[in-house]
C-alpha cells in the first residue's frame, strides 16, 4: 500500500503505553492511525476503574509512576495533572513489618541495634559475601547484604514471584531493588514521583483523544489479515505470538489478582503496599487509597498472587529465555513495516517511563 506523507496510515497493536503513545505521535504528525486492543478497555495493565463502592483501583495491580526523564513527565503532563505521591513499602518477616528497601531503620529494627549511616555501611561490609562476577540476582543480594537478610527479604520472595530461585534470573531483577544505609524509606528515589490526578484510564482516555485516531476495542490482531491494509504496523503485544511460536514460547510470568473490600476501616495498613515474602501464597497486599488520596469510610485492597500461566505480564530474565528471544529479534528485525515496542514486544522488564521513551523514540524513527 502507498500512499502520501501527509496521509500515511499505522495499524496500532495494543492500547497500552507503548501503543498509546506512538499511536499520538504518528496522529499529531498527519497519520491516520488505528488502533486496537484485545481487551475491552485501553490503557493495558495500567487500567484503572471505581470499584462498586467508588474507590479508584488499578484491576492488575499497582501502577506507582516515577521518573528521572524530564522529557517523559512532560510528556505526558500534557494529558493529565498529577498528584504527588511517594510510594513506600514494608516486607513482613516473622510477623513484624520492616521498611523495604532495607535502610538503616531496618537492620535496627530487626536486630536491636543503633547504627547511624556510617555504622550501617560499616554492617553491610561485614556481612556481604563478595561476589565476582556479579551475573544472578543471587549474586546481586548476597554481594550487597549477606547471607541473613537475602534468606529473610528475598529468596522467597523470588521463588514465588518468578517460579525460579534468585540464582536462575539475571543480575537486573534484583539490581531494581536499592539497598540504603539512610532512613530514606521511599520505594523510589526518583525526582518525579506522582499520580495521574483523575487515573491512569482517563490520562489514556485524552492521549488517544485525536480526530485521526480510531479504536476498536475486543479485537484480535490478525496478522495475515490486517497488515496489508496499512503502510505501517506498530506490534506492543508478545513477539513470539507474533511470529505464530516459531522458536516455541518465551516464557512471561503472570499474575493473579484478588480484590477485596473492607468496610468500615479506613486503613487496612501503614504504607500503599506490603511484602509477604516468606507467608502466604500472595507476594503483596497493596491498599489503593494511599495511592490515589481518596476520603472514604471503607478501603480497597488487592492481593497479587504469581502464576505460571495467563496474560503475560513480566518476561522472565535468564540467559536461555535471552538467546530465544535474540532468534526472534532477528525475524523482526528483518520484517519490513513492522515495528516492535513494549515490555512484550521488545521482552524487557520496563518501567513504564522507559515504555513512553522507548515509544517516543519509535514515533521519531517512523517520522525521521
Amino acid at each position: 500500500m502507498t500512499s502520501t506523507s501527509s496521509s500515511r496510515s499505522a495499524l496500532i497493536v495494543g492500547a497500552g503505553f507503548a501503543g498509546s503513545v506512538v499511536a499520538r505521535e504518528l496522529a499529531d504528525a498527519g497519520w491516520k492511525v488505528h488502533v486496537i486492543d484485545r481487551r475491552p478497555h485501553i490503557a493495558g495493565n495500567a487500567y484503572d476503574e471505581l470499584d462498586a463502592h467508588g474507590l479508584l483501583v488499578h484491576r492488575y495491580g499497582p501502577h506507582i509512576f516515577h521518573t528521572n526523564g524530564e522529557r517523559i513527565a512532560t510528556y505526558l503532563s500534557r494529558f493529565t495533572k498529577w498528584r504527588p505521591y511517594e510510594h513506600r513499602v514494608q516486607g513482613v518477616v516473622d510477623g513484624v513489618a520492616y521498611p523495604f528497601p532495607i535502610n538503616r531503620d531496618t537492620l535496627n529494627l530487626l536486630y536491636g541495634l543503633n547504627l547511624d549511616e556510617a555504622g550501617a555501611a560499616e554492617y553491610f561490609e561485614r556481612v556481604r559475601e563478595a561476589r565476582n562476577p556479579v551475573l544472578t540476582s543471587e549474586d546481586v543480594v548476597l554481594n550487597s547484604v549477606g547471607r541473613d537478610l537475602y534468606e529473610k527479604f528475598f529468596l522467597n520472595y523470588t521463588r514465588k514471584q518468578w517460579g525460579l530461585e534468585p540464582s536462575e534470573l539475571k543480575a537486573g531483577v534484583a539490581a531494581r531493588i536499592p539497598v540504603r544505609t539512610n532512613s530514606d524509606d521511599r520505594y523510589f528515589t526518583d525526582t518525579f514521583q506522582a499520580m495521574p490526578a483523575e487515573g491512569y484510564t482517563r490520562m489514556f482516555e485524552r492521549m488517544l483523544d485525536h480526530p485521526a485516531i480510531s479504536l476498536a476495542l475486543g479485537v484480535e490482531f490478525e496478522r495475515r489479515a490486517m497488515t496489508p491494509l496499512y503502510d505501517h504496523v506498530v506490534y506492543t503485544g508478545p513477539i513470539d505470538a507474533f511470529f505464530e511460536y516459531r522458536f516455541g514460547q518465551l516464557p512471561y510470568r503472570s499474575l493473579r489478582f484478588e480484590h477485596e473490600h473492607i468496610v468500615d476501616m479506613e486503613r487496612f495498613q501503614e504504607t500503599g503496599t506490603v511484602n509477604y515474602p516468606n507467608d502466604h501464597a500472595y507476594t503483596r497486599i497493596t491498599e489503593f487509597k494511599h495511592l490515589t488520596g481518596q476520603a472514604h469510610p471503607g478501603t480497597s485492597i488487592v492481593r497479587e498472587y504469581p502464576e505460571a500461566t495467563g496474560d503475560p505480564y513480566y518476561p522472565v530474565p535468564n540467559v536461555e529465555n535471552e538467546a530465544l528471544f535474540k532468534r526472534y529479534e532477528t525475524l523482526a528485525k528483518a520484517e519490513t513495516g513492522v515495528t516492535f515496542v513494549g515490555r512484550l514486544a521488545q521482552y524487557r522488564y520496563y518501567n513504564m517511563d522507559q515504555v513512553v521513551g522507548a515509544a517516543l523514540t519509535a514515533a521519531r524513527s517512523l517520522l525521521d
